[in-house]
């Protein structure tokens, strides 16, 4: 009995996360075929602005796999997709909307990786909102795509733990390495048609937004655990700072205690090599690693010897706004949100 050939399948994708699940499709040629990579334009990137590929077009190319990269999917760019008659269609972390014709292109359906154990935080931001935002359980959930943001029915999930300590760069490493664990269970019923899907919960939908530098602010009013889960869920990007003495700076990693504390928040208890300990309003926030204004990142023992911090200093506060909203909020609405008086 002979072989059927491989399903022939386009991949669309811009971000790192994305490429574990690349590699696994291609271990399965058997079963599929990426016959064509869609990502973003070239973009300048890196302190010399030079424009260069992304990670995704860079692996499709050391596998000689054809890309295209459209600013949008206006007539001539989906008449081009029309053209290469995929079969089945795979999106994450794409970065485009997907307008109705091209969900419509694949004879066996458009799916979708999504970074959240939908129906929560659907947007822009679900690894960093999760961990930032002290969310107990997320992971990533397979989906088919529909016009409204994601939304369409689910297909498969799995459930990824999160450390104490997690951070949102680490978070997203464990999440890239997951990914693929839904084509291993889903793969073949994709192929032959049998995937079973249920509607979301549309009364349990929650919305993470785009991320501002300016969501990096701490108020140390805030209890110590929500502002170290801010400061480690928003690293490596954008990052968490504040002042001290008309100086801003960085802290990129921090832990909690729940201790009692009758500093005022804000107000530094001790400095030492364990880090720098602050006072919220609750508990006791620990900052492990700062960075200096035209320095590098160091854990506190380092950074203390190079920039002491004295006792009883106090940090300025500065608003925090939520990461996630039961309703979607615009990007325009955030800026407005951190610039009004």
């Amino acid at each position: 009995m002979s072989r059927l050939p491989p399903v022939r399948l386009v991949f669309m994708g811009s971000d790192p996360i994305v490429l574990p699940t690349l590699d696994y499709l291609v271990s399965k040629s058997g079963l599929v075929e990426i016959g064509t990579v869609y990502t973003q334009p070239d973009r300048a990137r890196g302190r010399g602005k030079k424009v260069q590929p992304n990670a995704v077009k860079s692996w499709a190319m050391e596998r000689s796999i054809p890309v295209v990269q459209p600013e949008s999917f206006d007539e001539e760019a989906i008449e081009e997709l029309q053209e290469l008659n995929p079969s089945i269609i795979l999106v994450m972390a794409y970065g485009h909307l997907l307008p109705q014709k091209v969900l419509d292109c694949p004879p066996l359906g458009i799916y979708n990786i999504h970074t959240s154990l939908l129906p929560a935080l659907r947007g822009a931001s679900p690894i960093e909102s999760a961990v930032a935002s002290c969310v107990a359980e997320s992971g990533v959930t397979l989906m088919k795509l529909v016009m409204k943001m994601d939304a369409g029915p689910i297909c498969g999930q799995l459930s990824v733990a999160k450390d104490d300590l997690e951070t949102g760069g680490s978070y997203r490493k464990k999440l890239a390495d997951a990914s693929p664990g839904l084509l291993k269970t889903h793969l073949t019923s994709i192929l032959d048609g049998s995937i079973r899907s249920q509607e979301q919960d549309e009364s349990a939908v929650t919305y993470c937004r785009l991320l501002v530098k300016q969501d990096g602010q701490l108020d140390f009013e805030h209890p110590a655990r929500e502002l170290a889960q801010r400061i480690n869920g928003l690293n490596p990007w954008p990052g968490c700072y504040a002042e001290l003495n008309q100086q801003l700076l960085k802290v990129g990693t921090a832990s909690w205690t729940n201790e009692a504390c009758v500093q005022e928040p804000g107000v530094i208890v001790k400095s030492d090599s364990g880090g720098v300990s602050v006072a919220t309003a609750e508990g006791v926030l620990n900052l492990l690693s700062l960075q200096k204004p035209g320095g590098k990142m160091l854990a506190a023992d380092d950074f203390l010897r190079g920039f002491p911090v004295e006792p009883c200093s106090r940090f300025e506060s500065r608003p925090m706004h939520p990461l996630i909203t039961k309703k979607p909020v615009s990007h325009k609405r955030v800026f407005q949100l951190y610039t009004k008086p």
